[in-house]
C-alpha cells in the first residue's frame, strides 16, 4: 500500500478520534447515552462541543481528501509530491482537530487552509500528469 493510501486510511480514523475525545465530557450530562447520542452531543458545550464540531469538520475535510487522493493515483501522478502532501494533510488536519478541540482558533483556520491546499494541489497534480 502506498504512503497516499496510508493517510487516507489515517485520515478515515481522524473522525472517531475526535468522536472518543468528547466521551469524558458525557459525564457532565449523565455519561454517555446509547439511545440518542447525536442528541446528547448536541447539547456538549465548550471542550466537548468542540470535539463534535472537530468530528464533523474532519468528516467533511475527508470527503474533499479521499477523492483527491484516489483522482492523483488514477492519474498517475508523481507519487514522490503526492507523499508530501498527503503527509503535510495528515499532520495538518491532526493539528486541525487539536486546535479545535483547545479553542486555538487562528491556528485551527491555518490548519484548514494547508489541509485545502494539500488537496488541491493532489488535484493539481492529477491535471498535470
Amino acid at each position: 500500500m502506498t504512503v497516499p493510501f496510508w493517510c487516507l486510511f489515517v485520515g478515515a480514523l481522524l473522525p472517531y478520534v475526535w468522536a472518543f475525545s468528547r466521551i469524558p465530557y458525557l459525564k457532565d450530562l449523565g455519561g454517555p447515552d446509547n439511545k440518542e447520542p447525536r442528541a446528547q452531543s448536541a447539547k456538549l458545550t465548550g471542550k466537548g462541543g468542540r470535539a463534535v464540531a472537530a468530528q464533523a469538520n474532519a468528516w467533511e475535510a475527508l470527503g474533499v481528501f479521499a477523492p483527491a487522493v484516489l483522482v492523483n493515483h488514477l492519474a498517475g501522478a508523481s507519487s514522490g509530491s503526492a507523499t508530501v502532501l498527503c503527509i503535510v494533510w495528515v499532520v495538518a488536519r491532526f493539528l486541525h482537530g487539536l486546535f479545535y478541540m483547545n479553542d486555538f482558533d487562528k491556528g485551527r483556520s491555518a490548519m484548514f487552509l494547508v489541509g485545502l491546499l494539500c488537496a488541491i494541489g493532489l488535484f493539481v497534480e492529477a491535471a498535470r500528469a
